[in-house]
């Protein structure tokens, strides 16, 4: 009998990896057996994950964090852009800090990060990186220019970051979500609800651990040769756009 090959676990972080989706991602790779740290502001972190205090938003605190996830883990093989923020209001009412802040943490921050792992994924000649944009930023969304712009935005960065690192062996990859269930979905109004209900195909809203296992298997093996590419996971409702 032949044997079973065993699983080497890699180097695995995730951005704003102790709550919602980006924890759900965390907890998938963990799953698998990878070594899984995460960066956070403020909260706990999950039992069995490695966290690092870091602000997207601060090179210096960037870098500190990778040291400190290469000391325990090495060099990260799998990065996963998922820390975000909001400020929505109608374009009339936003500021432009309202506009420039968002940027700066969901589209700037991607930049800081990719570029900080990319040192040791050019290195290794391998590598794996996952941007988690929205269904926003391939629909559009009222109240959501910033948003939709910086989630838009990864788009063109994953593309222009594949053409750079392809020959290196290191892929580059956007995960679109649309609604999830979450703590902030269950309490919008029922009418609310259903208006959004509505426009998904799907009849329903995805759980977190369905947007994790796609990107758990983006960043795999299996998915060697695709890089550049989005992938909605929105029930249908951005129709690939």
């Amino acid at each position: 009998m032949s044997e079973i090959p065993t699983y080497t676990p890699r180097s695995i972080l995730v951005t704003g990896g102790n709550r919602g989706i980006g924890l759900a991602i965390a907890r998938a790779f963990a799953e698998q057996g990878d070594n899984v740290a995460i960066t956070y502001r403020s909260g706990e972190v999950p039992e069995g994950l490695l966290g690092v205090k870091a602000d997207v938003t601060d090179a210096a605190s960037i870098d500190a964090a990778f040291t400190e996830v290469e000391a325990a883990h090495g060099p990260v093989e799998v990065l996963v852009a998922n820390a975000g923020v909001t400020r929505d209001t109608l374009l009339m009412r936003m500021s432009e800090e309202d506009f420039t802040s968002v940027i700066d943490t969901n589209l700037t921050g991607a930049f800081r990060v990719i570029k900080r792992a990319s040192k040791g994924m050019i290195k290794l000649r391998r590598g794996r990186i996952v941007l988690i944009s929205s269904v926003v930023g391939l629909y559009g969304s009222p109240g959501q220019i910033n948003y939709a712009a910086s989630k838009a935005g990864l788009v063109g960065m994953a593309r222009s970051l594949t053409r750079e690192l392809g020959s290196r062996g290191i892929t580059a990859n956007v995960v679109a979500p649309g609604f999830i269930n979450t703590e902030m979905t269950a309490a919008l109004p029922e009418a609310t609800q259903k208006g959004y209900l509505d426009s998904i195909p799907a009849k329903r809203f995805a759980e977190a651990d369905e947007v994790a296992k796609v990107v758990r298997w983006i960043a795999g093996p299996e998915a060697g040769y695709i890089s550049g590419a989005v992938i909605p996971v929105d029930g249908g409702l951005g129709m690939g756009h």
